[in-house]
């Protein structure tokens, strides 16, 4: 039992819940209005697109790389979507995340032919990409905000799936585009556990050279991170701009930070090879509640960059540490 009590006590996952848990102490104790449904579903709703996001940087970081230009491809493939359905008056929400979702496989495939066929490091070779897409957008397509947009987006954005009126008689509605992100890691965690190419991304990302002598097709599930790692960030940009009714350049640049720092706190290991869906959504879940209510706990608004990255290099250093001991072990 002991035993069991200390592996919790040390695994990733297990210390994010039990700093989730001290956080939500802590706001309810401050401020008792946090214990409501309320809360759970503005948390969900803040923590939405961070979650697409956050799931395929898992599977880029899981396969030895990372992805910083996500931001960049969603306001591209984003605001190029908003300007294509307008100017063509096209009407079809189906067809909006089609067109954002080819936009970003092209800059996904960009990123792979960098990574996986000319061996360019991926933080290097996506961080030319954000350039590329950000200088582009701002370049080719404009930098104003668009608010007009199809009506089917708007009819979208007031689906809820749950309701929930508070004391104060405020409406909180829960958007069905929640739904997204939960289809995106059903699809993912299937993909991870029970496929070979799942199996290959954690190969790939644990040695690569042991992978590529196991067999696996290295180049083949690097290009296939990278793609469906771009598809995914189109996805982002539109379920972004449905959510908020509006498409702008730049709102989401600068968010590759917290998504980073969400899925390494949920233990997936920055050199690669280890991480896990819960793990991702408990990340996600801290970073969110950090994000929404440290200003409660009477930490200034400022301060929160500094306790996010405070919050990465705790995680890396317990990965790092956690690792480190099963070597050792291994050894012995």
């Amino acid at each position: 039992m002991k035993d069991r009590i200390k592996r919790g006590l040390t695994a990733n996952e297990m210390i994010v819940v039990y700093i989730i848990a001290a956080l939500c102490i802590l706001i309810g104790a401050v401020n008792p209005a946090f214990a409501s449904a309320s809360t759970v579903v503005s948390l969900l709703r803040s923590m939405l697109v961070t979650l697409i996001f956050a799931a395929f940087e898992m599977m880029v970081i899981i396969s030895g790389g990372i992805d910083v230009s996500f931001p960049a491809v969603a306001s591209f493939a984003m605001y190029a979507t908003a300007m294509i359905m307008n100017a063509a008056g096209l009407n079809s929400v189906v067809l909006a995340f089609m067109i954002a979702i080819v936009i970003g496989m092209l800059f996904g495939f960009l990123n792979s032919v960098l990574v996986a066929r000319l061996g360019v490091p991926p933080l290097i070779a996506t961080l030319g990409v954000s350039s590329v897409a950000n200088g582009a957008t701002l370049a080719f397509l404009g930098s104003r905000e668009i608010n007009r947009l199809p009506e089917s987006f708007g009819r979208l954005s007031k689906v809820f799936i749950y309701e929930y009126v508070g004391d104060s008689g405020i409406t909180y509605q829960l958007t069905a585009l929640i739904l997204i992100p939960v289809v995106i890691y059903i699809g993912l965690w299937i993909l991870l556990k029970y496929t070979m190419l799942g199996r290959g991304i954690y190969a790939v990302g644990g040695d690569k050279n042991a992978a590529r002598i196991a067999g696996f097709g290295v180049v083949f599930i690097q290009s296939f991170v990278y793609i469906l790692a771009g598809a995914l960030a189109g996805v982002g940009g539109v379920t972004y701009m449905i959510l908020m009714r509006q498409a702008h350049p730049q709102v989401l640049m600068g968010t590759e930070m917290m998504v980073i720092a969400a899925v390494v706190m949920g233990g997936t290991r920055i050199t690669g090879g280890h991480g896990s869906i819960s793990g991702t959504i408990l990340g996600v879940t801290l970073i969110a509640l950090i994000q929404n209510n440290l200003i409660m706990l009477g930490v200034p608004t400022y301060a929160q960059t500094f306790v996010v990255g405070l919050l990465i290099v705790a995680g890396t250093s317990i990965t790092s540490l956690r690792t480190k001991k099963i070597q050792n072990s291994v050894k012995i």
